[in-house]
């Protein structure tokens, strides 16, 4: 399986600390969810978000986390992604490093 990601963590490769409340995390995705979902192209805008905004080290690849299987993620990301049809994104998905929005790729 092949997804994108954009994510919003409680630790993150772009600064040392985070001081975003879960809240507040949550609040910021589902703002780029209603701008994905109401883009002419929602997997270029999915890309671009995740690019600019995410606090994962994918966000260097448009959140591109390539090919995975099962139990080689934390089983919540892994259970949305193996539940989703190939080109549809996620709701917010909660694991121990922060929430998510994945988008399936293949």
């Amino acid at each position: 399986m092949g997804t994108t990601h954009g994510g919003s963590f409680w630790k993150s490769w772009r600064q040392d600390k985070i001081t975003r409340s879960k809240e507040d995390a949550r609040n910021i995705l589902e703002n780029y969810i209603k701008q994905i979902r109401n883009s002419d192209n929602p997997e270029a805008t999915f890309r671009k978000l995740a690019q600019q905004y995410s606090d994962c080290s994918s966000a260097k690849r448009g959140g591109d986390l390539g090919m995975f299987g099962r139990r080689q993620m934390q089983k919540p990301f892994e259970d949305a992604s193996f539940a989703l049809d190939i080109g549809e994104m996620s709701d917010i998905v909660e694991t121990d490093s922060g929430l998510h929005i994945i988008w399936r790729l293949a």
